[in-house]
């Protein structure tokens, strides 16, 4: 189900707890919300659509990917980028953000993985987590 976005810096703000199986409704509704924003948004956190589970969601090359819990283990190579973000109204924000990093999560059958991610795709999960932690850009 599509659900309605969040924009209230004081709800994005507070850190989400750690997602079950048991959020695997929620996460369905974070997949639609995405894609009925595919248009705009390259990811979103759970928190964005009022859930406050640490679930995210993101394009990888046209395919859209589901992560519960996701943690960035290693990073390396910081850089100087400017983001937007469909939760907060205005223009891009100034950002660190890191060119490569490596990622443990939880897929879509709650099998826990560990994968690398670079470039764009690194970007945004950076972006998704941010989120899960109530940091904002």
């Amino acid at each position: 189900m599509i659900r309605n976005l969040i924009h209230d810096p004081m709800l994005l703000a507070i850190p989400s707890q750690s997602a079950t199986k048991t959020d695997a409704a929620d996460a369905r509704n974070l997949l639609d919300t995405l894609n009925a924003h595919r248009e705009t948004c390259v990811g979103m956190a759970a928190n964005m659509i009022g859930v406050r589970k640490r679930i995210i969601a993101f394009f990888d090359g046209g395919r859209a990917v589901l992560m519960y819990n996701p943690e960035i283990t290693a990073k390396s190579v910081p850089y100087e980028t400017e983001e937007g973000c469909l939760s907060l109204l205005g223009e891009p924000r100034k950002t660190t953000r890191w060119q490569q990093i490596t990622v443990r999560y939880h897929d879509s059958r709650f099998q826990q993985k560990t994968a690398r991610f670079q470039g764009f795709t690194a970007q945004i999960i950076q972006h998704e987590i941010d989120h899960c932690n109530g940091v904002l850009i």
